[in-house]
């Protein structure tokens, strides 16, 4: 599936030769909102507007999608984590697979494992969900408050995935992973349709404010790049019309995406200690890979201390937001910042009255941590 290419360090920041905003792709299912519409809590999540941001970053206006309570949770995961066990389970009972409970089993940074307990225990099934070291000690503790098994893996993201997909070949298992590679991309590819809501949500909620083309541009913080397909797919499925820049924001311990960008393939990177948990991945998926180098027009990395300052002046502006969500400010930051600023707004197509969209993905209780953690 990859290369392994952790030497030498990938840069900060890369920019996608090319015309990538012709890119163009099939839509996710129109079904995927209604489904979400229809469950008990659901609302749209907060999308504010912080105008001292759009002062300090020289553009017209920016906006952040706020997802620190998603249906309960404090992370987006949870709608890709419905809508894919919806789909799994109405596929086994239409296989006659109903006898029993299920056992859902998944490998998680935090958001996507307590969102797949969630969604297991709501609906009358088990999970086990393994957790790789440098999570939380508080996320681990709020996966098993969700009745899951928990088992906590010594090695990385990538161990916790290996030993997940091991313990799902057992009977009555079934693995809801949302990372992809050969031979496993189907319920993959659900957790990615299920994020499309954010992005129809996003639509509506800038045409009432006025923004009725869509945004100049979208920072969206990356893992294995699944929420990042999901906005690829979203914004370059359309026929014709307005085309935002897409930005991508990875921590500098992991870097995976921006590596596979620089060389034109996807590879795994060897990855570090990084207070945004959740991005911390060495594999981009393998499904999100094409849509990654096709649709995304740069990609940026930064470091923890980027992602606490942002962090503490979303807080500041009202915002609450984790470091994975805040990476999304930080990665803006970077690249309007610095020596190659001018160059770097020239890719992004960015000028004084351009509208930016900021996905912060988790609020500040998805994946805590304290000066004492440091």
């Amino acid at each position: 599936m990859s290369d392994n290419a952790s030497s030498p360090h990938a840069p900060r920041w890369f920019a996608q030769p090319g015309a990538v905003r012709t890119w163009r792709c099939a839509p996710a299912p129109r079904q995927v909102r209604d489904f979400h519409a229809a469950l008990t809590g659901y609302s749209p999540t907060p999308l504010t507007e912080l105008p001292s941001l759009a002062a300090e970053l020289r553009i017209g206006r920016v906006f952040v999608k706020d997802e620190s309570c998603r249906l309960g949770l404090p992370a987006f995961k949870a709608l890709g984590a419905s809508w894919a066990v919806h789909r799994t389970l109405a596929e086994r009972a239409a296989n006659g697979e109903r006898r029993g409970r299920a056992t859902l089993v998944t490998a998680t940074d935090g958001n996507h494992g307590r969102a797949v307990a969630r969604m297991a225990h709501l609906l009358g099934q088990k999970a086990h969900v393994f957790v790789p070291r440098g999570v939380h000690r508080q996320a681990v503790a709020a996966i098993a408050a969700e009745r899951a098994e928990v088992t906590e893996v010594p090695g990385n993201y990538d161990d916790a995935v290996r030993l997940a997909a091991e313990a799902a070949a057992g009977p009555d298992a079934v693995l809801v992973q949302d990372t992809a590679w050969p031979g496993y991309e189907r319920i993959p590819r659900w957790i990615v349709e299920g994020y499309s809501t954010l992005c129809a949500e996003i639509d509506e909620q800038l045409a009432a404010a006025g923004v009725t083309e869509g945004p100049d541009l979208v920072s969206v913080p990356v893992g294995v790049g699944s929420l990042a397909q999901a906005v690829v797919t979203h914004y370059r499925s359309r026929p014709s019309g307005h085309a935002p820049a897409l930005l991508s924001v990875e921590p500098d311990a992991a870097a995976c995406v921006l590596r596979s960008l620089v060389l034109g393939r996807p590879v795994t990177v060897e990855t570090g200690e990084t207070t945004m948990a959740g991005l911390n991945c060495g594999t981009p998926s393998s499904i999100a890979w094409p849509y990654l180098r096709g649709g995304l027009d740069a990609a940026v990395a930064v470091g923890d201390a980027d992602s606490a300052r942002a962090a503490g002046d979303l807080a500041a502006l009202g915002v609450a937001s984790g470091p994975c969500g805040a990476a999304s400010l930080a990665g803006l930051r970077a690249a309007l910042s610095g020596p190659d600023a001018g160059e770097r707004r020239t890719a992004l197509g960015l000028g004084p009255s351009s509208v930016a969209v900021l996905l912060s993905t988790e609020g500040t209780a998805a994946n805590p941590r304290t000066a004492a953690d440091d």
